[in-house]
């Protein structure tokens, strides 16, 4: 059931249409001219509005702008007289979802009802898929270099401007890419992710540009290409450093021009989509050696955003694994809500090449291997890599042979320091599970017969009884 809003100075047209919303199961409320109407909006949860443009006191366009001002996003049907069109369409224009001429044709006003409250539901779970992967992938972290990139999304989101971002691998481009879309004018329309490192290049036009039905073999039927799909909001260019040479030209045309000719088509057309692009690539240096065409380069880096990595913002650490074990609490694959100091203090003396990314998939790990309600030092020594050893203050000691020769004590080789680390994790995994081997191997995401393998290449045995 719906709560719908009748604003009209005729008393019959208010009678007649609250009728037929009644005896469709829906809530009807009345009003007789703008003033009451708007009343009636600031205190009710409307979902639609049906409204007069011609009435007393303040008129339907009066009332649309007041409900834009107040930020009320219900959708509007507009009744106009017979001569009163063109006010309709600019109705309309000014956001209203339709029009209909009086006295109201009853089919034609429940048709455009139910599609009006249809499409109102699909903006508001719209809206709470926003929400909810804002949730899981928040801008986290008050340091400085976090609170800089903000102004710069806050910058790019106020512009239509095409947006360059650039940064190293698991710093979360596509997420900073989101949310200047979040906060833009288009935040509304389709935000259309493309990861162009992952396209062959006799797909990629097809892909970018659609095709036509026989325009290759396997072109069964016409195709949108991803610009079109992206119409009225922003398409996202991952990794724009991949895209081969001879396919930079065509890019940089359609971005010249915003206008889309579909493989096998023979006439161009306009689109109206906002573009993001990233990379981790130094396209500077690529731009020297001639893997990317300078004039593309600058056509991109009209704004551009570099995102930090997580060793710039280290301050950043301990909120985002809190945010990320509560995910995983939230998702109910752990008991865990925090970390113990000893804890964290590994967390933060770690490099963390792999980026924020890296943090996420780690703390994901210890969520699920996590005994308690606390992560121990033990349970993230278990999974976290060993760090580098710090640097020889002194000269090794000297050890003697048997013969009498002094030679320097060895130190462990890189493959030999990982194979101490990957069998304490193993000894610690085995322990906690009571050397139980099936349920090891499941903890570890490993197949048994491979976790039975590793234990003999590293020389782990079970303990006697």
């Amino acid at each position: 059931m719906a709560t719908v809003l009748i604003a009209d100075d005729e008393k019959n047209i208010r009678a007649s249409v609250q009728r037929l919303f009644e005896l469709e199961g829906h809530r009807a409320l009345l009003a007789a001219d703008g003033e009451d109407a708007l009343g009636l909006l600031r205190r009710e949860d409307v979902d639609l509005l049906v409204i007069d443009l011609k009435m007393p006191k303040r008129d339907g366009f009066s009332v649309l702008q007041e409900m834009t001002a107040l930020g009320l996003d219900a959708p509007v049907i507009v009744l106009t007289g017979h001569g009163s069109i063109e006010k309709a369409v600019e109705a309309v224009k000014q956001g209203a979802h339709d029009f209909i001429e009086k006295p109201p044709d009853p089919d034609r006003l429940m048709l455009s009802a139910r599609n009006a409250l249809a499409l109102a539901v699909l903006k508001r779970e719209n809206r709470e898929l926003r929400g909810v992967l804002a949730a899981r992938n928040p801008l986290v972290g008050e340091s400085g270099a976090m609170q800089a990139l903000r102004r710069e999304i806050a910058r790019a989101a106020g512009s239509p401007s095409t947006v360059l971002i650039t940064g190293e691998n698991g710093t979360g481009k596509e997420l900073v890419a989101r949310a200047v879309h979040e906060g833009s004018a288009r935040r509304d329309g389709p935000f259309v992710a493309v990861n162009c490192a992952a396209l062959p290049a006799d797909l990629f036009e097809s892909e970018l540009f659609g095709h036509e039905k026989g325009a290759f073999t396997g072109a069964l039927s016409r195709r949108a290409g991803r610009f079109e799909r992206a119409q009225g909001g922003t398409l996202f260019l991952d990794e724009i450093g991949e895209i081969p040479p001879p396919l930079q030209a065509k890019l940089l045309r359609v971005l010249d021009t915003m206008t889309v000719e579909r493989l096998g088509g023979e006439r161009p057309f306009r689109v109206d989509a906002r573009v993001i692009v990233a990379t981790n690539r130094d396209l500077g240096a690529a731009m020297t050696s001639g893997a990317f065409r300078q004039d593309l380069y600058y056509r991109l880096a009209v704004l551009p955003i570099v995102v930090p990595p997580l060793r710039d913002r280290r301050d950043d650490l301990p909120a985002l694994a809190a945010h990320f074990l509560d995910l995983a609490r939230r998702e109910g694959v752990t008991r865990a809500r925090g970390f113990s100091e000893e804890a964290l203090r590994l967390l933060l003396d770690h490099d963390f090449p792999g980026n924020v990314r890296e943090l996420r998939n780690l703390v994901e790990r210890l969520a699920l291997q996590a005994a308690g309600e606390t992560i121990s030092e033990a349970e993230t020594r278990a999974v976290q890599p060993a760090p580098p050893p710090a640097p020889a203050q002194a000269p090794p000691p000297a050890t003697r042979r048997a013969g009498g020769e002094i030679v320097a004590s060895r130190k462990p080789t890189l493959k030999e320091i990982l194979e101490e680390t990957e069998r304490t994790a193993l000894r610690t995994a085995l322990e906690r599970n009571r050397w139980q081997m099936a349920k090891t191997a499941r903890e570890l995401g490993l197949e048994r017969s491979h976790l039975y393998k590793k234990l003999k290449a590293l020389g782990i045995t079970p303990p006697a009884d």
